[in-house]
């Protein structure tokens, strides 16, 4: 690969690729090779095509492309010139693309999208709903080029930016064009990119450095990830960018070491452009310099905080400092020299914005919002992956309309915005527009891209501890509000989750989530409360619940609610009693129930139950109702643990059923389920009915020792009578 000298080689070698590359008479697949669609065989797929192809001696183009988005379908890829978009591909169905495909021009069936299987396939990628309503900007070229082929890049337009502002404008009118864009760091924070680049080149001092943050930890994000493996040569371009006009000689990129595929594609983008002169010395002879390195970090989540960042790229441990002096000043930066710090999506809408101009940018997105913004979409939808979408599209578009909705047809519960430190909107915010400031008003975030959409399924108060364990663990502990804040906030939702939560419980969290957002030193801390506050503002029904009621609704945490076995429904597969290992569930003669005395809530035997008799939810007991009562003892007879027993009452030859020690009752709701009269049915108010059966029995109902007195009979198989039932009992009918 020869070195471009001049703007107009560059020029002239975009305009022979253009030529040569892509034509569109061409068969040719695109075959998803991110790392989602690695991990499920794509790789194997190009081998397939690659070998089939050459055994028939047909002219196939096998690409290799970075993330088409469509990750829960994958591998996925895109047959051309027809333009078919195949899903869950697999290397044996290669040899039926080519011999449909290829040879006969029909699609595989197969292998198209479907919403259902009543619906027809759609045959076209832009017709699927998932990329329908997406404007594809950042990720223009994922899907479309090998990451590995420079001219691929060029061919597309590549470093047409590049060769604009280097060739037509000053660094001061780039600046300006960046400013008049109103282009907002991707990275979490949204401060306007123009801006943060003018204080930087204020500074005094001849070295300066561009950093692109690729430090991305939030659990389920990959948007920066998709980027740099799928597109590497836009982050260079868009670097370049910023180089040029800030006039920096040096960059760094710093990506996670986790991310082994994009820091191959980034090594070998940097090689390629090095080798063509747009790196290094004297950029295609114009008298730039810029030197590109790469950074590997450990994986530590605060190292996504500019300060911390900057110390580790050093080789200094990954702490942050406070801040003035900010990078961007002197003594602030790398090494204490001037730098500037965007993430790499940021990077990456530059040289669209340079060759479109600030007004097209602009036209995109809202006023305060403009362009688009790329998530990860995860959690309970229909179709999980990678989209695009402009600022201001709502919650409920990108969920419903691109997502597909919810999944298995659940209830909608929740979305989670902005990572680990975002905060979770409820149903009310379907419709609220996404973008920085709508997200702030309602106590979320942006953030990075991350979207984690929750059902009824879901316990918040379990969600709000998972997302706060995990910013309490990546702490660095320097600050105190951060280390000592997040472990008892920590601490807290553990006790509430397990059962032993108290009042004011939610108060403590609200205090303490409030000092640490306002004392911590970086912005791990001050949003790292974020989950947690916006779960006990949306949802604080639910810590209620389970403070007051001891109650999970979602049956998510361990330790709450009570474990029944529902005696309508279960057929005695024994199942929950091989699973229990403390003995709990007991056998009798017909049934099964669980004894409360030896159960630990482990759950065992309701994950184990095929058909879901084990309940867990909170305490039934019985309710009699004595004027629908037939006094036929079905019920008495049902009963697992004789609790219920007949009794006559003052009315002579008429018996109804009760329960002399409503503590026997093991909820397992038989004695309702078998009555043919309603004269039993099941309550969750049980000191009520406790208290009832113990002191409020109708019908001049007496037992035990009144009944020795007066004669009265008892019908039922086992006498469980004691010392205190030995009371005279006053019918508060009367």
């Amino acid at each position: 690969m020869g070195r471009i000298n001049s703007l107009e080689e560059l020029k002239n070698l975009r305009i022979r690729l253009k030529e040569n590359i892509f034509k569109t008479d061409r068969k040719r697949v695109r075959v998803c090779c991110g790392t989602a669609c690695s991990a499920q065989g794509s790789k194997k797929i190009v081998q397939t095509f690659e070998e089939e192809s050459a055994q028939k001696g047909m002219d196939i183009e096998v690409l290799m492309t970075g993330c088409q988005g469509l990750c829960q379908k994958g591998p996925v890829m895109k047959v051309e010139p027809y333009g078919y978009f195949y899903q869950k591909v697999t290397y044996e169905k290669v040899r039926e693309i080519i011999s449909k495909t290829f040879s006969r021009e029909a699609p595989v069936r197969s292998l198209l999208y479907r919403e259902s299987v009543l619906d027809d396939p759609i045959k076209k990628m832009d017709d699927l709903p998932f990329y329908k309503k997406q404007v594809r900007i950042v990720l223009r070229n994922n899907g479309f080029i090998d990451p590995c082929n420079v001219n691929h890049y060029i061919a597309v337009g590549g470093y047409a930016a590049m060769e604009k502002v280097l060739s037509t404008m000053t660094p001061d009118q780039v600046l300006e064009e960046v400013k008049r864009s109103n282009l907002r760091g991707r990275g979490g924070a949204g401060f306007p990119a123009g801006r943060k680049w003018e204080h930087c080149k204020k500074s005094t001092g001849k070295i300066k450095f561009v950093i692109a943050n690729g430090d991305e930890g939030d659990p389920g994000a990959f948007m920066d990830r998709s980027i740099m493996e799928g597109d590497p040569h836009s982050l260079i371009e868009g670097m370049l960018i910023c180089a040029y006009t800030l006039n920096a000689e040096y960059g760094f990129i710093y990506v996670r070491h986790e991310y082994p595929l994009a820091v191959k594609n980034l090594r070998i983008a940097i090689k390629q452009a090095e080798e063509l002169g747009l790196l290094g010395e004297d950029i295609l002879r114009t008298g730039m310099n810029f030197y590109l390195d790469i950074r590997e970090g450990a994986g530590a989540f605060v190292c996504g905080e500019s300060t911390a960042l900057v110390a580790s790229i050093e080789g200094n441990r990954g702490f942050p400092r406070p801040r003035p002096p900010r990078l961007s000043e002197v003594g602030g930066g790398l090494w204490g020299y001037p730098s500037n710090l965007n993430n790499i999506e940021t990077y990456a809408c530059l040289p669209p914005i340079i060759e479109n101009g600030a007004e097209w940018f602009r036209s995109i997105g809202t006023e305060n919002s403009p362009g688009t913004k790329v998530f990860a979409l995860t959690g309970k939808v229909v179709n999980t992956g990678l989209i695009e979408v402009p600022m201001g599209i709502t919650l409920k578009e990108i969920i419903y309309d691109i997502g597909g909705g919810i999944r298995n047809n659940r209830k909608f519960k929740a979305v989670q915005t902005g990572g680990p430190s975002g905060g979770c909107l409820s149903e009310e915010h379907l419709d609220l527009p996404v973008d920085y400031d709508s997200l702030i008003n309602v106590g979320s975030m942006m953030g990075s891209g991350g979207l984690v959409v929750m059902d009824e399924d879901n316990c918040m108060v379990d969600i709000a501890k998972f997302f706060l364990s995990f910013t309490q663990r990546e702490s660095c502990g320097k600050c105190p509000p951060c280390r000592i804040g997040t472990y008892q906030m920590l601490e807290i939702l553990e006790k509430i989750t397990s059962g032993n939560g108290e009042e004011g419980d939610i108060e403590q969290l609200e205090k303490i989530g409030n000092l640490v957002k306002s004392g911590s030193l970086c912005g791990l801390g001050q949003t790292a409360p974020n989950p947690v506050l916006s779960t006990i503002k949306y949802f604080r029904d639910e810590y209620e619940e389970h403070i007051k009621d001891k109650y999970c609704k979602a049956k998510v945490c361990k330790g709450l609610g009570v474990y029944r076995i529902d005696g309508s429904e279960c057929f005695s597969c024994s199942l929950c009693k091989k699973a229990c290992a403390f003995d709990a569930v007991n056998e009798t003669k017909d049934a099964f129930y669980i004894d409360r005395d030896y159960c630990t809530k482990c759950k065992a035997c309701y994950l184990a139950c095929p058909i879901g008799a084990v309940k867990i939810g909170s305490r039934v007991i019985p309710w009699v109702i004595p004027e629908q009562c037939e006094g036929c003892s079905d019920c008495v007879h049902a009963c697992p643990v004789h609790g219920l027993k007949m009794y006559e009452t003052e009315n002579e030859g008429i018996f109804i059923p009760w329960l002399s020690d409503p503590d026997l009752c093991v909820s397992c709701g038989k004695c309702s389920a078998v009555c043919s009269s309603s004269g039993v049915v099941l309550t969750t108010h049980v000191q009520e009915a406790k208290q009832r059966f113990l002191t409020k029995r109708p019908k001049g109902l007496v037992i035990e020792d009144e009944k020795k007195k007066s004669g009265y009979i008892e019908s039922g198989s086992k006498n469980n009578a004691t010392e205190s039932d030995s009371v005279v009992l006053i019918d508060s009918d009367k």
